[in-house]
């Protein structure tokens, strides 16, 4: 690795912990700089979960105000993300590495549509609860149906990272009625278990690159520190935008391999 391969991935890591930490969807900022800089895709997308998992975990201690008194509900819904980054962990790894490769545009794509949309969700989950007259409503009871979906995320998340706090956000604000910088809080806690799982397996079945794994944690838990500082600063619209951007990009180097 060359030392300006390093100050990329480092730069790519705080980048990916702060907007984990505002608005989800890192990984589609650090799997695209792996790929373009010639790591293969598997080895790209184990690392970054790996390497991103402490970014994860320091996001998720900024918000742990607001999930007080949620412990309960927060408790059975990471069960679900726990087993669901199991099996998309599990998944990942006994397919062969050209079938992950061949989903990979796949994936990407719907990642940077789930980013795009996400204002309109948001938007839609405003105007529901304004007209329900519910804005900050005693906590509701966790439905089956809630945990299934929390379980497939959780899938999705041990099996390529990417957006999945997008989808967990659009779920959860659909089905909870809750402030939503609680439910952020509630994303950044099950992304920050899911990246953990998936990352611990990896550790010791996959494919790895450790001085990327180095590099990604420790950029990604100063950018989960800084993210809430400087994301309040800039404006969503702009972080969505370069998101968006960036993993258009990575469709594009994907499909012309």
């Amino acid at each position: 690795m060359t030392w300006w391969h390093a100050v990329i991935i480092l730069v790519a890591g705080i980048w990916a912990g702060a907007i984990n930490s505002v608005v989800g969807s890192g990984t589609l900022v650090t799997f695209p700089v792996l790929v373009a800089l010639g790591y293969p895709p598997l080895t790209a997308t184990t690392s970054n979960a790996i390497g991103v998992a402490p970014g994860s975990l320091s996001g998720a201690m900024g918000y742990r105000h607001e999930l007080k008194g949620f412990g309960p509900q927060l408790a059975r819904l990471s069960v679900a993300s726990f087993f669901g980054a199991i099996c998309g962990t599990v998944l990942l790894l006994s397919l062969p590495p050209n079938a992950f490769e061949s989903f990979l545009p796949l994936l990407v794509g719907l990642a940077v549509v789930l980013v795009a949309v996400q204002p309109k969700v948001s938007g839609w989950i405003a105007r529901r609860r304004a007209a329900d007259g519910v804005m900050d409503a005693d906590h509701p009871g966790i439905t089956p149906l809630l945990l299934f979906f929390t379980f497939l995320i959780g899938v999705y998340g041990g099996y390529f990272t990417a957006a999945q706090g997008v989808l967990m956000m659009g779920v959860m604000g659909m089905m909870l009625s809750e402030p939503l910088q609680r439910l952020n809080g509630v994303r950044n806690v099950l992304s920050a278990l899911v990246n953990v799982v998936a990352g611990t397996i990896y550790a010791f079945g996959a494919p790895v690159n450790w001085s990327v794994v180095a590099l990604l944690a420790v950029g990604s838990t100063l950018g989960g520190q800084l993210g809430a500082k400087i994301g309040l600063k800039l404006k969503p619209a702009v972080l969505r935008g370069v998101i968006v951007a960036v993993g258009v990009g990575a469709m594009v180097h994907l499909v012309a391999k």
